[in-house]
């Protein structure tokens, strides 16, 4: 049986101290120096450790392709280091693979799709202040990942069912809305990229609030069970 919510706390404490505007900004800029796997690029405030971005490279005819996904590794001073990454967003088993390495000179684009977000919230009063608060995000709606869920039987989905959502709706970040916390969690990684205040869950509906009916335990996947405890469940999924 799913628990109905009660807030203890409300979450308007964590709206307080944040901003209406965006928070993240894409960030692009070229790559200065590769050292193996990883590259040295020009530092910015947007920048954040734990952020991903792709890596663009332009051929002579001016035609471009994505060559690699890029993760934030270290900020130092006016520089930071990116690590590379296979690009799987736009993987077709039907088409080659580029099969080309980035080099100096390649563009980097970062915060890569934070535009667009999944969000897990304990219930629907938190879903509408958190998407309406953070209105230059687009959020895919709740109901279409509980239907993804309800449909493989994974009533706990892990990073690499996250992924796969984030991956088929094109969205870069995951927004958990938890005791106390909020936290944007990068696709790809899995890294927080940004946390920010919020108020006290008592109890929550799991695995997270959507209007989907249904979403059951497989009997023959032993991955697949019910949540017990929603905060608990998700802290150690991003490692709070």
């Amino acid at each position: 049986m799913r628990q109905l919510l009660v807030i203890v706390g409300i979450f308007l404490v964590f709206w307080q101290s944040a901003s209406a505007k965006s928070i993240f900004n894409e960030f692009k800029t070229e790559i200065i120096k590769i050292n193996g796997r990883n590259a040295i690029i020009k530092n910015s405030d947007n920048i954040v450790l734990g952020s991903s971005g792709i890596v663009t490279h332009t051929f002579k005819d001016g035609t471009s392709t994505i060559v690699a996904r890029a993760k934030v590794v270290k900020k130092n001073g006016d520089t930071a280091t990116i690590r590379f990454e296979v690009f799987k967003l736009s993987a077709q088993a039907a088409f080659p693979k580029p099969g080309i390495l980035p080099v100096a000179g390649d563009k980097v684009t970062l915060n890569y799709l934070y535009n667009r977000a999944l969000i897990v919230a304990p219930n629907y009063k938190v879903y509408k202040e958190v998407t309406k608060h953070f209105k230059d995000i687009t959020w895919v709606h709740p109901d279409i990942v509980g239907a993804y869920l309800a449909k493989i039987y994974r009533p706990n989905p892990d990073r690499e069912t996250f992924q796969k959502v984030c991956n088929i709706n094109s969205a870069g970040l995951i927004f958990f809305a938890l005791n106390n916390h909020g936290y944007f969690v990068d696709c790809s990684n899995f890294m927080t990229v940004k946390t920010v205040k919020t108020g006290y869950i008592k109890k929550a509906q799991v695995p997270f609030y959507t209007r989907v009916n249904g979403i059951e335990a497989s009997w023959f996947k032993w991955s697949s069970s019910d949540i017990s405890d929603y905060n608990a469940y998700y802290q150690s999924l991003i490692g709070k």
